[in-house]
């Protein structure tokens, strides 16, 4: 019986794809860029099951619903499992085998025979290129490696397939590894680094670790590794019992400095941090859940350390939890299409919306801004700033005061700026000289953050 699916009329804005390149490192080695040289502030979603749950109406639904938003990055798991079947019923491999991919003749949605799981990850790659957006693939998940289904041979064919069948399509970044420490399955993982770097030189590849690590504790200096990304993880400071230097608990900041240590320079950034509405320390579905204030602060606190961009993540929608699901995991309470208007998720464009409203490649952390103690853990400020401007983040709304005679221009324009709504309060203008306090708006609470931006004039 001949199996139907929905086809779906793609308008392809042939200007926007023509505009669309892969991206590259800046070169001062601190961020990312577009083809052309402007700068691109990675703001990403985690849709790990992005290309085994979602049908191509359901995928339309999200990625328009994420470009609406501005997320320019979404981040998707290509096998979640060996064993991974699409919505459609299409099985990715033959025999469980990542080295035997189930390819069929053509790519007709409306042909089961032709339509396999691959032609869907075409699909989706394309729709997203469509709207703006880049698609970080997984190659398999690092929970399949460790269990010992991939050897390094198998490893290398299917590198070397993906490499051949997306070489091409201009909005790749790849993400070897995937939730897992660089040490388990070496071999496997610099295979696939090594193979999809030859094979696809065009394409940016990182390292997805382990929650509390980051890639560039094994793979730094690697030619195939050009960017670091780290998971700071979803416990908070008291259910932090890692050992030695990454005891870091909520301080996502840290991996940041960690990372920014090392030479030569490669941008990081927290590619997995805490998510919206998952429980604090992941797998108690009993204990309160991570919310919107927690999810900006992850993401204000790492990029003004230094961050060249930020990924946020849902419970249900990362896992893309469906009704009639049995596998939902982490206490999810929702669905994939009610979760995408989670409060933080719109929220997070106001970090990126700033990020790129004034000069871009110049910025740096510079904590001695800030006059006095920075503070610890949600008390602690945040200080960055550009040749003709700097801003600090408070996450608490508590007082700021500033070096002014650090900053440069006749004098200097204050600003609050909401993280919360994006709108700017015009402070008035100072001199540069002394220490100015900065009273922000509201009670000294968490959640009632703020960033103060001072403009050079």
């Amino acid at each position: 019986m001949l199996r139907i699916i929905p086809v779906l009329l793609l308008f392809v804005c042939s200007t926007a794809l023509a505009e669309l390149q892969p991206l590259k490192v800046s070169p001062n080695g601190r961020y990312f860029m577009t083809a052309d040289g402007k700068p691109f502030f990675w703001l990403g979603d985690t849709g790990w099951l992005l290309f085994s749950k979602l049908k191509r109406e359901e995928v339309i639904k999200y990625l328009d619903d994420r470009k609406q938003k501005g997320f320019n990055v979404i981040q998707v798991m290509v096998l979640h499992t060996t064993k991974v079947v699409n919505a459609y019923g299409d099985a990715a491999l033959k025999e469980a085998n990542v080295a035997m991919p189930i390819t069929t003749p053509g790519n007709n949605a409306g042909d089961a025979a032709q339509y396999d799981y691959w032609d869907h990850v075409d699909f989706v790659i394309k729709a997203a290129a469509e709207r703006g957006i880049y698609i970080a693939m997984v190659p398999i998940w690092g929970s399949e490696v460790k269990a010992g289904k991939v050897t390094p041979a198998q490893a290398n064919q299917y590198a070397t397939f993906l490499a051949n069948r997306y070489r091409s399509q201009s909005n790749i970044v790849w993400m070897n590894g995937g939730d897992i420490k660089g040490s388990d399955s070496m071999a496997v993982w610099q295979m696939i680094g090594k193979t999809l770097h030859e094979k696809d030189p065009g394409h940016l590849i990182t390292f997805h670790p382990r929650g509390r690590t980051t890639s560039s504790i094994w793979f730094h200096n690697e030619p195939w590794l050009q960017f670091n990304m780290f998971q700071s993880g979803h416990r908070r400071y008291n259910q932090d019992t890692s050992a030695g230097e990454l005891h870091y608990g909520e301080d996502n900041w840290k991996y940041i400095e960690m990372d920014l240590r090392k030479k030569p320079a490669k941008p990081t950034f927290d590619g997995e941090p805490s998510y919206e509405e998952i429980p604090q320390g992941l797998h108690d579905s009993l204990e309160v859940r991570w919310n919107a204030n927690d999810v900006r602060r992850y993401a204000w606190w790492s990029v003004f350390a230094g961050g060249c961009g930020y990924t946020y993540g849902n419970n249900a929608v990362m896992q893309m939890h469906r009704p009639n699901d049995t596998d939902g995991n982490y206490g999810v309470t929702n669905y994939w299409y009610e979760a995408i208007n989670a409060p933080g998720a719109a929220q997070m464009g106001y970090l990126k919306d700033l990020m790129l409203s004034r000069s871009y490649f110049d910025r740096v952390p510079d904590q001695s801004l800030i006059a006095g103690e920075a503070g610890e853990k949600y008390d602690r400020l945040f200080a960055t700033r550009g040749r003709h401007y700097a801003m600090v983040y408070t996450y608490t709304g508590r007082n700021i005061s500033v070096k002014m005679d650090k900053l440069t221009g006749k004098s200097i324009k204050a600003s609050w700026y909401n993280p919360r709504d994006g709108k700017y309060t015009t402070i008035g203008s100072f001199a540069n000289k002394g220490v100015q306090e900065f009273d922000a708006p509201g009670e000294v609470k968490e959640g009632n953050d703020w960033v103060l931006v001072l403009d050079y004039l």
